[in-house]
C-alpha cells in the first residue's frame, strides 16, 4: 500500500492545470522550458511562473510526424506534438519558452516551436572543463535574463535572483531527501512514486507548497519506517535506473522492472537524482552561481562527461544497488554511444550487472523488454544466491 499522500501528490496533475489557467487569467506570466539546463531560478526572479512542458507521452507523436521525421528521438516529437496540437495547458499558457542547444534534434525543432510562441534559445557549451565554458555560460544567463527584462518590462535585481536561489535550493533540498530515504534496505517507496513526485514538481506553478507537500511525504514515509512498511522486502534486486529522462507516459521501463519484481531505488536521470546532486552557491555573484551549477550538469550532451560516472558509483555504493539499467530513447546519440562506456564502467569497474534497453514511448516492445528484464533479474538472482 502506497503512502496516503501520494494521492495528493498524484492530484497534483489536475490542480496544477487549473493553477496555471487561473495564474495567467490574474496576470501572471509564465515561462515555459523543457530541460535540466533551464535556470529557472532566472524566470523565478522575474516574478514569472516556471513551468516544464509537456513530452513525455505517445500521443502527440504522430501528429508531430507530419512535420517532423520519425527516426527522431520520441521526447522531441511528443514535445513538438503537443505544441502544435495546443494540448499541453503549460505550453498554452505559457508566455514565453526558454530553449537550449543540448542536442541538434532539439536544436532544429525550436526552430519550427519557435514560430509559435516568443522563444529565447540558449546555447550551451558543450565542453564544461574547457577554461571559457564558463564565461560563455554567465553570458547566455545574462541574455536570458535580459530577454525576459525586455519582455515582461521589468528589472531582474540581484536581491531577486538571490531569493529565487535559495527557494530552488529548498526544492532541491526536500526532492533530494525523499530521494535518500530508499538508500534503505529494504527500499521504502517504489521507483513509481519516487519518479511521480519528482516529475511533477516541474509543473508546480506554486514552489512554496509543493516544497510543503514533499516535507509531509517524507514525513509519512519515515513514520512507514519506524513501523517497518516498505514498499519491497529486503531480498528484491535494487536497481538504479540511468539514461534518458522520464515522465508520466513514458516509464514503461520502470514500470517494467518493478512488475517484474525489482525495486528502482535510484534515478539517476535528470528528472531523478542528476539535477538534485549540487546546490547553487547562496555566496557568489548570483549569475556566476547558477551558471556554475547548471554547467556542472553530467548529461551525455557534454564531453567528456566523466561527471556522470562519477555519479552512478556514488549512487550505486550509497543505495546498495545490485544491477544497473541504462534507458536510451531511440535516436537518441549521445546517450546511445555513451552507454558503451557506461557499459564498460558498470561491469569492470564497478562489478555489476548492465543492461541497456533502447526503446521509444510507444508499447509495441513491451512483451521484447519485459523477457530481457525478466531474464536480467534472474540471473542477478542466481548470482545471489549461487
Amino acid at each position: 500500500m502506497k503512502p496516503k499522500i501520494m494521492e495528493e501528490v498524484e492530484g497534483l496533475r489536475g490542480i496544477n492545470s487549473l493553477n496555471i489557467k487561473e495564474a495567467h487569467e490574474a496576470g501572471r506570466k509564465v515561462v515555459g522550458m523543457y530541460c535540466i539546463f533551464s535556470p529557472q531560478e532566472i524566470s523565478l526572479a522575474a516574478d514569472a511562473i516556471s513551468v516544464t512542458l509537456c513530452g513525455t507521452t505517445q500521443d502527440p507523436v504522430g501528429d508531430a510526424e507530419r512535420e517532423l521525421p520519425r527516426n527522431l528521438c520520441a521526447l522531441i516529437k511528443s514535445s513538438y506534438g503537443y505544441a502544435i496540437t495546443d494540448t499541453c495547458p503549460y505550453f498554452y499558457f505559457s508566455d514565453v519558452l526558454l530553449a537550449e542547444t543540448t542536442c541538434d534534434g532539439k536544436k532544429k525543432m525550436y526552430e519550427l516551436m519557435g514560430k509559435i510562441k516568443p522563444m529565447h534559445v540558449m546555447n550551451l557549451p558543450q565542453t564544461a572543463k574547457d577554461d571559457d565554458a564558463l564565461d560563455i555560460w554567465k553570458n547566455e544567463m545574462v541574455k536570458f535574463k535580459n530577454f525576459l527584462e525586455k519582455e515582461f518590462e521589468l528589472e531582474i535585481t540581484d536581491d531577486k535572483l538571490r531569493d529565487a536561489i535559495k527557494l530552488m535550493n529548498r526544492e532541491r533540498i526536500a526532492m533530494k531527501r525523499l530521494h535518500e530515504l530508499n538508500t534503505h534496505k529494504p527500499a521504502p517507496l517504489t521507483g513509481m512514486d519516487m519518479m511521480l513526485a519528482q516529475w511533477l514538481k516541474g509543473f508546480n506553478v506554486d514552489k512554496e507548497a509543493g516544497i510543503e507537500l514533499i516535507e509531509r511525504l517524507i514525513t509519512e514515509i519515515e513514520e512507514r519506517m519506524e513501523k517497518g512498511i516498505y514498499a519491497f522486502d529486503e531480498n528484491a534486486p535494487r536497481i538504479l535506473l540511468t539514461g534518458c529522462p522520464i515522465g508520466s507516459g513514458s516509464e514503461k521501463v520502470l514500470k517494467i522492472l518493478e512488475e517484474s519484481g525489482a525495486s528502482v531505488v535510484a534515478l539517476e536521470n535528470c528528472t531523478g537524482y542528476k539535477g538534485l546532486d549540487t546546490l547553487i552557491d547562496e555566496t557568489k555573484d548570483p549569475i556566476t552561481a547558477i551558471a556554475e551549477k547548471y554547467l556542472s550538469t553530467s548529461c551525455s550532451c557534454m564531453t567528456y562527461n566523466e561527471g556522470r560516472l562519477d555519479l552512478i558509483k556514488r549512487l550505486v555504493e550509497e543505495y546498495k544497488v545490485d544491477g544497473v539499467v541504462d534507458l536510451t530513447w531511440i535516436a537518441c546519440h549521445t546517450y546511445n554511444v555513451e552507454s558503451y562506456t557506461v557499459r564498460n564502467f558498470v561491469k569492470d569497474e564497478l562489478g555489476l550487472p548492465f543492461l541497456q534497453i533502447e526503446t521509444d514511448y510507444s508499447d509495441s516492445d513491451v512483451g521484447q523488454i519485459k523477457v530481457r528484464t525478466e531474464a536480467f533479474l534472474e540471473t542477478m538472482v542466481s548470482a545471489v544466491t549461487a
